[in-house]
């Protein structure tokens, strides 16, 4: 085993290419929300109601299930790296098609090609992470992935807020020959350049490497992300220990006493489900909307969405700090009281909102209560379950299904994802404060499953996960 000096010696190498597999995460956190300051332009453009707003944002989440879904048998085979790659071109292509639009069904379209990239991120990158990370920093490392996706919801709200600004604060105002809402979603195009480059030269895998009989070039790059002195035979035949035990993962592989699947595939699932069932991604997808539904200015709704993302981002890094400390169980739990909470809370301030002239608002102080409310939910999200989620599924299945079950367990939670993003406009007009109480609900419940169900998987190496 290599020693915690070994692993400081090497530990700049690894956060480097932690931190370009990361970028696919970037990209998750920024294409998934840049939508929030585009919805209302793409409303008005388009004469969307609220069903057909829903089916717009939410639709590109299938294409996350169906990218989650095939994306570590993708990986199996071509290697996790090359299928980096292939995502990161499916971002860019689909940031340009989002961009000039024609119609609401040719949007949806490209937003579905998008969703499959952000799928295949969801998968890639905490794969990738827990399989060079050294044990010892696996947990910090693999948050890499969360802290990414936060700094590109937050990146993708100030991006917004400064086109609009540009724009005259209305994202419908025209701007350089397109309107500004097209601007938001073209943006993509940049970050997804970058993650093609990074992808291209960051090394592959040590496992699959093993996997496909290039034990020379598993052996450098175990040399270069756990050290020298390790003993690197004895690392190579573990691991051909293990791989040789395995098949080609195929879904028969998950099979179970369990309602038709191995337990702890399921706990992967509900932990997915779990993560997305809180409501969570409201705040970034429709945030905007939902401040300016009761009475905020859209100028200063993107402002506040991007406050949200920030208070993400500080959630996130405690989150870091903390997840190889205390440990993973601790953090969820921790996270789903804070969360249910403060759910509680905005769900009794959006209760007081009263409407005047056609005009919805929030008196005060439910109207500062509400807003507090909301961004201490972020921030109980973000040092838990954004994070900790995340880590576990990299980490929580053993080697011979770990691939097809993160990527099922991640199709459950674009599934999850795209349930709340498809009925919120609708929930929210019909009774926006039993709406949070119902996520404040499944924020109680999700406490209850950790309590139960969840093992905890702090300083374990992959191979003893069973």
């Amino acid at each position: 085993m290599a020693t915690t000096k070994g692993h400081e010696e090497h530990l700049g190498h690894v956060v480097f290419i932690t931190a370009a597999a990361a970028i696919g995460g970037f990209l998750f956190g920024y294409d998934s929300s840049v939508i929030n300051g585009a919805v209302t332009g793409i409303q008005k453009h388009f004469g969307m109601g609220p069903g057909q707003t829903g089916f717009v944002v939410a639709i590109a989440l299938l294409g996350s299930a169906v990218g989650a879904w095939f994306a570590g048998g993708l990986a199996d085979r071509w290697g996790r790296t090359r299928t980096m790659q292939l995502a990161a071109a499916l971002f860019a292509v689909s940031s340009i098609g989002q961009m000039l639009p024609f119609a609401t069904w040719d949007l949806a379209a490209w937003r579905v090609l998008a969703g499959m990239a952000i799928g295949m991120a969801s998968v890639l990158g905490p794969a990738y992470i827990a399989e060079v990370a050294p044990p010892a920093y696996r947990g910090r490392l693999g948050s890499f992935q969360q802290l990414a996706i936060v700094l590109g919801i937050a990146v993708s709200q100030l991006v917004n807020y400064l086109i609009a600004q540009v724009a005259g604060g209305d994202v419908n105002n025209r701007l350089w020959g397109l309107e500004a809402w097209q601007w938001m979603l073209g943006a993509c195009f940049v970050p997804a350049a970058l993650y093609f480059v990074f992808a291209s030269v960051i090394p592959e895998s040590p496992r699959f490497l093993v996997g496909v009989g290039r034990d020379d070039k598993a052996r450098t790059v175990l040399s270069e992300v756990e050290g020298d002195d390790i003993d690197l035979d004895a690392r190579i035949a573990e691991i051909r220990s293990v791989l040789r035990t395995e098949r080609r993962q195929t879904l028969r592989d998950l099979r179970g006493p369990a309602l038709g699947l191995l337990p702890i595939v399921w706990i992967g699932i509900i932990l997915s489900v779990f993560q997305q069932l809180v409501g969570i991604n409201v705040i970034f997808y429709y945030s905007s909307v939902l401040w300016q539904s009761v009475g905020i200015g859209q100028s200063s709704s993107l402002l506040i969405s991007f406050s949200s993302s920030v208070i993400n981002i500080i959630g996130t890094f405690i989150a870091i700090a903390l997840v190889d400390k205390i440990g993973r169980k601790p953090l969820l739990l921790i996270g789903s009281a804070g969360m249910a909470i403060s759910l509680a809370v905005a769900s009794w301030a959006f209760s007081a909102a009263v409407e005047a002239g056609g005009r919805v608002t929030l008196p005060h102080p439910e109207g500062a209560i509400a807003l507090v409310a909301a961004n201490v939910f972020v921030l109980f999200f973000a040092l838990s379950w954004g994070v900790v989620v995340w880590v576990l599924l990299g980490e929580m299945f053993p080697n011979r299904i770990r691939a097809i079950a993160l990527s099922v367990a991640a199709a459950a939670q674009w599934l999850a994802n795209w349930l709340i993003t498809e009925t919120f406009p609708s929930l929210s007009e019909w009774n926006l404060s039993l709406t949070y109480l119902g996520y404040a609900v499944f924020a109680a419940l999700s406490f209850v499953f950790v309590t139960r169900w969840v093992r905890e998987t702090r300083g374990r190496k992959l191979e003893e996960m069973g």
